[in-house]
């Protein structure tokens, strides 16, 4: 075999090229190496329901999902989507037909990648708010669209904030679509509904599409949780995309959906059905269980991960941290400059050995890394001893 030639191309597309390995993975294999608590990677500690387990074992038993599933998904987990959609939102005008305006996907990661796969064109801008999950720059970039970033800054209030004004100057004629989250990840922002409305607003004067990536929905400790397709206008032109991981904790089993329009949810079918194809069989009919359990369960949910909020930011503020007090997700924001760092990825690299903690640098999630800089992300989707020790470590962390 000839030697490879300096010049050679290379091997990975051009594309992809500013994309190496997630942090998340690279944190969480520091945790291991170093055997620090991992506050770092959005996963719980412990299952979900004991009910929603059994629920998968018994579809394994029973043979249902254990060859390929119907590329829409399972009715069973269809209509579970709609009857959840219908639950939550459907006094504010939310419904959706499970057989032609509901996708099941391997995640949300994979309804992200498939929406923008499917809607998006070389060249098209797509603006999302930064911070932004990882999957999103990389989702735009392999559909051959421009990211274009709009920044939620931290007031003096404790929380992040979006401009409106600098969102409607970011819109030009070659923008195609919103790429937005909310609750927010990292910043655990919730929009309220004047913000969503001027969004809505604006998605209809500048003919826009919108993906909302909605997983933390039903974790909203201030605030409420508006989808965005229950504004006016919105119905037709938004794909709503959440899934089961964060709501009943249990995200190995990668159950996402889409929900929208028939003609969107065709659209992002299209690229979704070359990616994965079908996933997750047996866990659908689980999912479509858990979607039914009763009010109580996710009133618990809820109100379980404020209290460990609320532990691990006081923690954090007794640590000497600046804290963002999260509205939703399972995320706080720290500042670390009160602790004299200025360098979020360099103080996450060293806090493992410093004091056993793993925790995540924001400033990845930026294109202006710079903004993001002196700020690092908490998990506190843990145990509440698991958070009272990672609170009393921290204590050493400056």
């Amino acid at each position: 075999m000839a030697p490879m030639t300096a010049d050679r191309r290379p091997l990975l597309n051009r594309r992809l090229a500013e994309f190496g390995t997630t942090i998340f993975a690279e944190m969480s294999a520091l945790a291991v190496r170093t055997g620090a608590l991992n506050l770092g990677q959005g996963f719980p500690d412990a299952d979900g329901p004991e009910e929603v387990r059994e629920a998968a074992v018994r579809a394994l038993r029973e043979g249902r999902g254990n060859q390929y599933p119907p590329g829409p998904g399972v009715p069973e987990l269809r209509q579970a989507v709609a009857a959840h959609q219908e639950r939550f939102y459907g006094h504010l005008g939310v419904t959706c037909d499970p057989d032609r305006e509901v996708l099941v996907t391997a995640g949300a990661t994979e309804a992200i990648a498939a929406s923008l796969l499917g809607l998006v064109e070389p060249g098209d801008e797509v603006i999302a708010l930064e911070p932004y999950y990882d999957s999103y720059a990389a989702s735009i970039a392999m559909a051959g669209g421009t990211r274009v970033p709009v920044t939620l800054r931290p007031g003096e209030d404790g929380a992040y904030h979006l401009d409106l004004d600098e969102l409607r100057d970011a819109v030009t004629d070659r923008t195609r679509l919103l790429l937005l989250n909310s609750p927010h990840n990292p910043t655990g922002t919730v929009l309220r509904r004047e913000e969503l409305a001027a969004i809505a607003e604006l998605c209809r004067e500048r003919d826009l599409l919108a993906v909302t990536d909605e997983v933390y929905e039903h974790l909203v400790f201030d605030g409420e949780h508006l989808p965005l397709a229950s504004f006016p206008g919105m119905r037709d032109r938004t794909v709503t995309i959440s899934s089961a991981g964060k709501t009943f904790s249990f995200t190995g089993w990668k159950v996402g959906w889409v929900t929208g329009s028939a003609e969107l949810v065709t659209a992002v079918r299209s690229a979704k059905q070359y990616l994965t194809f079908v996933s997750a069989g047996p866990f659908q009919y689980a999912v479509a269980e858990a979607l039914a359990l009763p009010d109580a369960y996710y009133t618990a949910l809820r109100e379980d991960l404020r209290e460990k909020r609320d532990l691990l930011s006081q923690g954090l503020a007794e640590a000497g941290f600046g804290v963002f007090r999260p509205a939703g997700t399972y995320f706080v924001t720290a500042d670390i400059r009160p602790l004299g760092a200025e360098s979020g990825l360099d103080f996450c690299l060293g806090l493992p050995e410093r004091c056993g903690v793993v925790a995540v640098p924001t400033q990845v999630f930026y294109d202006h890394q710079a903004a993001g800089a002196p700020y690092v992300r908490f998990a506190f989707c843990k145990r509440h001893d698991v958070l009272a020790e990672a609170a009393r470590r921290l204590k050493g962390a400056g």
